[in-house]
């Protein structure tokens, strides 16, 4: 074994643990360290036996055995722990070291501490990973951001490690300065939320309003998956639905509340924040919410009755297609987001870039990403994706079946939040006109907040004497 490190790796937890792995494995001697000594014992003695992994019973042993510049990557909890242990770190450190932050922090942090550290001479990346266990040990989608001038020595390293494309390509790629990457990363989050709750609309529908049995929805699922929707989420809830214990379903032994992290929540702040709406992934957020307290669910389906209704005159094919075009809408509200995020804080993002990064690797992984990357390759500056010419031919086949899956839903009493907001959101931003002219009306009357005029320039505000009387 080497006597010093490519790279120190701070926290063994899942994610930490397989990164030293991986990194091992792509040819770096990695030194490791984590608070509670049992688990780097245990770590040492398990996975790591015969790998170029070496352990530090403390963080200046951990600095000290690293070549310059020294390169460090935390994978810890965000938050305050994340600036603990940056601040013991620091005395430790010289000008020109690297600290990387691999955890899921709030961009917003990754900002200042970008900033902070800079002021002390000392290099921050602040880095999305995605993939879960598996992509961290065998190659997850990794988005860096941060100081720049960080990403050319740590380039080669990262890349060696990230999960390849279908075309070959490293799915690792700098995305922008500060926080950049961590934003990105929180919105790949955000677009998860939404994908999970349209795929658990879809078999709600087959389930309560089809009457369909796990197995059966399932069969569907892998089906889909052969087709527009393959991805990683659809192939795995087709494994899911055709998994069974004791002679019964899995799917019915699982308690029906969804638990969240908070990247789905940081995504719809971000978005009102810059005015941007989230709608679909707000609603997966709520949905989760709901879930959270069966029993109050239970208490009020006694009230109200459960809603049992069959949905009529509705395929599989016909909600296929409601589950491919709000998918849509949720993947152009993410990206509309990154835009005007790029935008306000100077980031220069790469939208068919980003697209690209996600096409392996990550959980939303999925061939509908390479066409998200074409179209914006084809037009770098696309205000909004449903004008490419894929997705607008897409929305319109789609439109008659997705309206009617919601309508018999609604009639059902069956819930389709996401779906529902979605094709609420299209309708609103096809039309021309929309009653917030009313509003500002309103607004202008109870409070004098003035309005703009159709038959004057943007930008001049005016003020109607309304008859108070």
């Amino acid at each position: 074994m080497d006597t010093s490190a490519d790279i120190g790796v701070i926290g063994l937890g899942v994610m930490g643990a397989n990164l030293a792995l991986n990194l091992a494995d792509s040819g770096q001697t990695v030194a490791v360290y984590n608070r509670t000594p049992s688990t780097t014992m245990d770590f040492m003695a398990g996975e790591a036996v015969d790998k170029d992994i070496m352990s530090s019973v403390s963080l200046e042993e951990l600095v000290d055995c690293l070549e310059r510049p020294r390169r460090i990557l935390l994978m810890i909890p965000a938050g305050n722990p994340v600036d603990t242990v940056i601040e013991d770190l620091v005395p430790l450190l010289e000008p020109g070291d690297i600290i990387m932050d691999g955890g899921n922090s709030l961009y917003t942090d990754t900002d200042r501490r970008t900033s902070s550290l800079t002021d002390l001479g000392l290099r921050y990346l602040g880095i999305g990973f995605s993939g879960g266990e598996e992509g961290a040990r065998h190659g997850p989608s990794i988005m860096p951001g941060g100081s720049p001038d960080a990403w050319a020595v740590v380039e080669d390293m990262l890349k060696g490690i990230a999960a390849l494309a279908p075309d070959g390509e490293p799915c690792c790629e700098w995305v922008g300065p500060g926080g950049a990457g961590h934003f990105v990363k929180m919105v790949h989050n955000g677009i998860e939320y939404g994908d999970m709750q349209v795929i658990a609309e879809a078999y709600d529908l087959m389930r309560r309003g089809m009457s369909m049995g796990p197995t059966e929805i399932g069969e569907v699922f892998a089906r889909w998956d052969e087709g527009r929707l393959d991805s990683y989420l659809i192939e795995i809830t087709a494994a899911i639905l055709a998994e069974s214990e004791g002679g019964e379903p899995m799917i019915d032994k699982i308690l029906d509340a969804a638990g969240q992290k908070g990247t789905g929540k940081w995504t719809v702040i971000a978005s009102m924040e810059l005015a941007e709406p989230t709608t679909l992934v707000s609603e997966a957020v709520y949905a989760r919410i709901v879930s959270s307290d069966p029993a109050l669910r239970k208490t009020l389906a006694g009230v109200f009755s459960e809603p049992t209704g069959e949905i009529s005159d509705v395929h599989v094919d016909d909600i296929e297609s409601a589950l491919y075009a709000s998918k849509i809408i949720s993947y152009a509200q993410g990206f509309r987001l990154m835009s005007r995020a790029s935008k306000e804080f100077g980031w220069d993002l790469d939208m068919a870039s980003i697209a690209s990064l996600w096409r392996a690797g990550c959980i939303i992984r999925a061939e509908f990403l390479g066409d998200i990357m074409r179209a914006f390759e084809a037009e770098p500056d696309m205000e909004d994706l449903t004008t490419a010419d894929f997705f607008k031919s897409a929305l319109k086949e789609a439109i008659d079946p997705w309206r009617k899956v919601v309508a018999a839903s609604v009639a059902a009493g069956l819930p389709v939040p996401a779906y529902a907001s979605a094709l609420t959101y299209f309708d609103g931003m096809r039309s021309e006109r929309l009653p917030a002219s009313l509003i500002q009306a309103q607004r202008d009357y109870f409070g004098a907040h003035t309005f703009e005029r159709v038959d004057e320039p943007r930008g001049e505000f005016f003020h109607h004497d309304w008859d108070l009387d």
